[in-house]
C-alpha cells in the first residue's frame, strides 16, 4: 500500500515538472508577447498623430479590434476578465472549462486588449493560461480528477511565476488563494511547477526583479505611525475599489442593447481618446510607477493621475475584457502611497528620501485589502522589488489594510467576481430553458 502511494505521488510530482515546463513556455511567450503590444503601441499613436485621416483610422482599427474580442468572448465566455474565478470556480465544482478553446481564445483576446491600450494586467489572464495547460495535460494522460485538481493548481502557480519572476509568490498565490487547503503534495507539486516555470522565465529574459527602482534603508520607527494611518486609508480605498468595481460591472450588464462586443466599444474607444491625449494612463502602468519612483511627479500630478487611471482601470475590468487586475492594483497602490508619501513629506516633515519606501509599502497594502491574500502580496512585493529591508513595515500596512477591509464587510473581489459570474450564468440557464 505505501509503495502505490509512492508511486501515485511520484506520478504526481513527474506531471508538475511537465506542467511548469509547458506553462511556462506558454505564459513566457505570452508576456513576450504583450511586450511587443505596448511596443507597437507607441509606435502606431505616433504614426496616426500624423493626420486626422491615421486617426480616423486607428480607431475604426479599434472597433474591428474590440468586435474580434467580442466574437472570442461569445465563442468561450470562460475568457472575461482576469479568469481567476473561473479558476476557483472550477476547483470549487462549480465550473467547467474547456481547456483546448480557452487556451488560444484567452491568448489572443488579452493580446489585442493590451494592443488597444486597455488598463489591463497579465498576471490574471497568466494565471489562467497555466492553470488549463495543467488541465490539458491531465485529460490528455487521462489521470482523475484529483490529479487534475492539484495540476490545476500547479499550472496557475506556474503562470503566476513566470508572469512575474516570482516563484515563492506563484506557490503561496496558488495555495492561498486557488486551491485554499494545504497538503504536502500539493505544496511540493506547486513548488516544482512554479521553479521550473521561472527558471526558464529567467533563461531567456533575465532574472531581474520586475520593478527595478531604489528602495533604500528601512523606515525609521518614528514614522510608523504613518504606516498604520497608510494600510487604514488603503483598506478604505481598497473595499472601494471592489464595490466600485462591481457596480461597473453590473452597469455595463443592465442595458439590452450591450451583448459581449457593443460593451467592448465603450473601453476601447476610451483608449483610443487617451492615446492621443494621455497615452501614459494606457496599458498596465509600468511606465507610470518608474516616473513615480524616479521623482518626475508632484503631488497634484500624481493624485490626478491616480484619478484617471482609476476610472480607466474600472471601465476597462467592468466591461469584461480578457485582462487581469493584479498589475493594475500594484499601480494604482503605488501612486495612493505615493501621493500619501509626498502629502507627508509637504505637510508633516516626512523625509523625501522615504517617498520610495511608501510607494512599495501601499503596493502590498492595496493588494491585500482587495484580494484578501496578505502572505501572496508580502511576498510578491518583495520579489517583484528585490528588497528584503521592508518587511516589517510591509506587514504593519497589509495588516492594518486588511482589518480595515474586513471591518467593512468588503469581500474579496475574486469572491464577489465569482458569484457574479455563477449568478449570471445560473440567469441564462433560466432563460434558456
Amino acid at each position: 500500500m505505501e509503495k502505490h502511494t509512492e508511486e501515485i505521488k511520484l506520478s504526481v510530482l513527474g506531471q508538475s515538472l511537465a506542467v511548469g515546463i509547458v506553462a511556462g513556455l506558454i505564459v513566457l511567450s505570452y508576456r513576450l508577447v504583450l511586450g511587443y503590444a505596448g511596443t507597437w503601441l507607441k509606435a502606431i499613436l505616433a504614426y496616426a498623430k500624423e493626420s486626422p485621416i491615421r486617426m480616423a483610422g486607428w480607431f475604426v482599427t479599434l472597433l474591428i479590434m474590440a468586435t474580434i474580442v467580442g466574437r472570442l468572448l461569445k465563442y468561450e465566455p470562460m475568457i472575461s476578465g482576469s479568469g481567476i474565478p473561473q479558476l476557483e470556480g472550477e476547483m470549487e465544482d462549480k465550473m467547467e472549462q474547456t481547456w483546448w478553446k480557452v487556451l488560444p481564445a484567452k491568448y489572443i483576446g488579452g493580446f489585442l486588449s493590451l494592443l488597444a491600450g486597455l488598463s489591463l494586467g497579465r498576471e490574471g489572464p497568466s494565471i489562467q493560461l497555466g492553470a488549463m495547460t495543467g488541465k490539458g495535460l491531465v485529460r490528455v494522460l487521462k489521470r482523475g480528477k484529483e490529479d487534475e485538481k492539484v495540476m490545476l493548481t500547479c499550472g496557475a502557480s506556474a503562470g503566476l511565476s513566470a508572469a512575474f519572476h516570482a516563484p515563492l509568490a506563484g506557490v503561496m498565490f496558488a495555495l492561498e488563494e486557488v486551491h485554499k487547503k494545504f497538503s504536502v503534495i500539493v505544496l511540493i507539486s506547486a513548488m516544482i511547477a512554479s521553479i521550473s516555470a521561472d527558471y526558464i522565465a529567467s533563461c531567456i529574459i533575465g532574472g531581474a526583479p520586475v520593478f527595478q527602482f531604489e528602495v533604500g534603508n528601512a523606515l525609521p520607527y518614528e514614522y510608523y505611525w504613518m504606516l498604520i494611518l497608510l494600510g487604514a486609508i488603503l483598506g478604505v480605498l481598497g473595499a472601494f475599489y471592489s464595490w466600485t468595481t462591481m457596480k461597473v460591472k453590473a452597469l455595463f450588464a443592465k442595458p439590452r442593447c450591450l451583448n459581449e462586443t457593443t460593451r467592448l466599444f465603450i473601453p476601447f474607444m476610451i483608449a483610443g481618446v487617451l492615446g492621443f491625449t494621455r497615452p501614459e494612463l494606457l496599458g498596465s502602468g509600468h511606465e507610470l510607477i518608474e516616473a513615480l519612483t524616479g521623482k518626475e511627479l508632484l503631488l497634484g500630478a500624481a493624485a490626478a493621475i491616480l484619478a484617471a487611471k482609476f476610472l480607466f482601470s474600472i471601465i476597462s475590468f467592468g466591461s469584461g475584457a480578457p485582462g487581469g487586475i493584479f498589475f493594475p492594483l500594484l499601480v494604482l497602490g503605488a501612486f495612493i502611497g505615493g501621493v500619501f508619501a509626498l502629502a507627508c513629506v509637504q505637510y508633516l516633515g516626512l523625509d523625501p528620501g522615504y517617498v520610495n519606501n511608501f510607494v512599495v509599502l501601499a503596493m502590498a497594502g492595496y493588494f491585500t485589502a482587495i484580494v484578501r491574500a496578505p502572505m501572496t502580496g508580502l511576498i510578491l512585493i518583495f520579489e517583484m522589488t528585490g528588497s528584503v529591508s521592508q518587511m516589517l513595515s510591509l506587514a504593519v500596512v497589509a495588516l492594518a489594510a486588511y482589518i480595515v477591509a474586513t471591518w467593512l464587510k468588503s469581500k474579496p473581489i475574486y469572491d464577489s467576481l465569482l458569484e457574479s459570474q455563477l449568478s449570471t450564468m445560473e440567469k441564462g440557464m433560466k432563460k434558456s430553458a
